[in-house]
């Protein structure tokens, strides 16, 4: 009886954190000059445009979700990056999430994408185009070994390194999140061209994908930007830290409540939620 009470009391845990936002009710772009407004976990997004489903360059995974919007900057970068890639043979690429219609945000597995400005690509280049069902339930191709100490030697390509590069040395990019084991491949493979590794940055999981971020367009002015990386490649010490052991009685970080959104995206919501 425990076992059961225990179940359905994880059940009832899940599909609380599973329960649809406010942002997920809002089925079309809120009209308007396009405005990026807060910051990149706690914000919205006017004037979003979709990412054109059809292109020869990429395919957009997932497309059932609807996460496929986000300020026409980001919409020309994807464009942008994946036209180069074409161009150097690297393989098809394969986008994730974006954003909402309205930006916002998800009920599970972003904190951030809510202003439009940020894109999941997954560090996977199939040289032939995916079915459809392929990419209605894309299988990730876990790219990290289980000590999460360095790549899997046999995922690793070439052309993984070049997408990133790629994507690092786009003005519009400010940072691009990977995994630690990622990042120090990239630092091996890098030789005397480092600058761009700056905006490439460790993070939690992205075992199997790069989360790209754009600065803030210039003409949103409600768009909190980030501060710029530190200066230098990020491939010393900084890098290093990620990989020694936890120190003995060291607590989780706390999960903490959203913070009250940005003035003008709880008007919108308040507005299109009537």
């Amino acid at each position: 009886m425990k076992r059961v009470l225990l179940l359905l009391s994880a059940l009832l845990v899940s599909a609380s954190a599973l329960a649809a936002t406010p942002w997920q009710r809002i089925q079309q772009p809120v009209p308007g000059n396009a405005q990026s407004i807060g910051s990149f976990a706690n914000g919205c997004i006017v004037g979003a445009q979709a990412l054109p489903l059809n292109a020869p360059e990429y395919q957009v995974m997932r497309q059932d979700q609807r996460r496929y919007f986000g300020h026409p900057d980001l919409i020309q970068f994807i464009q942008r990056l994946s036209t180069q890639a074409h161009s150097l043979q690297l393989g098809n690429v394969l986008i994730g999430d974006m954003g909402m219609p309205a930006g916002g945000r998800f009920n599970g597995g972003h904190a951030s994408h809510q202003t439009g400005l940020d894109v999941d690509i997954w560090l996977q280049l199939p040289k032939t185009r995916w079915s459809a069902q392929q990419l209605l339930k894309p299988q990730p191709l876990d790219l990290v070994t289980a000590d999460d100490r360095q790549v899997v030697a046999r995922h690793w390509q070439p052309e993984i390194d070049s997408l990133i590069k790629l994507a690092a040395k786009d003005n519009d990019v400010t940072r691009i999140f990977v995994n630690p084991a990622i990042k120090k491949q990239l630092c091996a493979d890098a030789g005397a061209d480092r600058d761009w590794l700056r905006k490439v940055r460790p993070w939690f999981a992205h075992r199997a994908h790069m989360h790209v971020r754009l600065r803030c367009p210039a003409n949103s002015i409600g768009c909190e930007d980030q501060p710029a990386p530190p200066p230098g490649d990020g491939c010393g010490a900084e890098l290093e830290s990620w990989f020694l052991p936890k120190k003995p009685g060291s607590a989780p970080p706390v999960k903490r409540e959203p913070p009250p959104l940005p003035q003008a995206c709880q008007a919108l919501l308040d507005n299109h939620l009537l």
